[in-house]
């Protein structure tokens, strides 16, 4: 019999939403990793010199190593008392009293590297939230200078230097055939257990005033190296290697082999995440916990 999912109000816990930014570039990605540096093992780190004990998060959307976020959003649960104890007696309210000591907290754990984390805004979420699965979509965004645009040094670590000039139309004619619900396996690293079917909402390629051409990338979620397979293959586009409509027929195809090519993490940010109002929390939540049992399990329509 399965168990129920009960809600953390229901477990008499308080769920704490974090707005966190990083530079992904010292980092093996997100999610913990024994024997690595990750954002989400220094994160928890500096909760558990707060609370006296290991806190677990869970993050909206979990980056490849060197990714950065502007917009990522995680959460914990609390209990009452460690909620109403954050302030230490002090006349704060309990997000701004979180806010600053986990700041604090993170100059300890991070050394030489403060300043790469930061959590931006601190909250109680409203009932039924969920930073992973009362999620409507996130958005990427992805930099890159092809050959004939200008290169700023102060800005390497955030841009694709790219050898070769690029037509933007032509990339963009190949992403607009990608638009909508579709299996991605083509242009995924599947996980086990996890369907690589997925709303594809935005995916478009502009040259700034600059010259410096920027990606915008926007789904409901994303699979485990989906956006870097997916500008990798724009990439080739761009470059005539091939014609606007090879991306569509690979997703057709479901085909992965040599021309699989993952384009550089350094100038993929995480940009934001959008969740519907207060009210739809709940609902959007559970709507996506039953896709995506539906989607891992065989047989099963979606």
């Amino acid at each position: 019999m399965q168990t129920p999912h009960l809600s953390p109000e229901e477990r008499g816990l308080v769920r704490i939403r974090l707005d966190i930014a990083y530079d992904g570039g010292p980092f093996s990605g997100w999610a913990v990793q024994p024997g690595r540096r990750t954002v989400q093992g220094e994160l928890e780190a500096a909760l558990a010199l707060i609370l006296r004990r290991q806190a677990r998060l869970t993050v909206a959307g979990r980056t490849d190593a060197g990714v950065h976020a502007r917009g990522q959003v995680a959460h914990l649960d609390l209990t009452r008392e460690e909620w109403d104890g954050i302030s230490r007696g002090h006349a704060v309210e309990p997000s701004l009293a979180l806010h600053r000591r986990i700041n604090g907290a993170l100059g300890r754990i991070l050394g030489d590297l403060t300043g790469a984390v930061q959590v931006q805004a601190v909250a109680a979420a409203p009932e039924g939230f969920d930073a992973r699965f009362s999620a409507l979509w996130r958005r990427y965004s992805y930099l890159i200078a092809d050959g004939s645009t200008r290169r700023d040094p102060l800005a390497r670590a955030q841009t694709l230097w790219f050898n070769h000039d690029l037509d933007v139309a032509a990339m963009n004619a190949g992403a607009a055939e990608l638009l909508g619900l579709g299996d991605f396996k083509a242009f995924a690293k599947p996980r086990e257990g996890s369907t690589t079917i997925r709303t594809l909402q935005r995916f478009d390629f502009t040259r700034q005033d600059d010259g410096v051409i920027k990606l915008n990338i926007k789904a409901d979620a994303f699979c485990h190296n989906m956006v870097r397979a997916l500008t990798g293959a724009a990439l080739r586009v761009g470059r005539g290697v091939e014609g606007p409509h090879w991306m569509r027929e690979r997703q057709l195809a479901g085909v992965r082999d040599a021309k699989s090519v993952l384009a550089s993490a350094h100038p993929l940010v995480f940009e934001e995440v959008r969740y519907p109002d207060a009210a739809g929390l709940h609902e959007r939540a559970a709507l996506t916990r039953a896709r995506r049992v539906a989607a891992d399990t065989p047989g099963t329509p979606l």
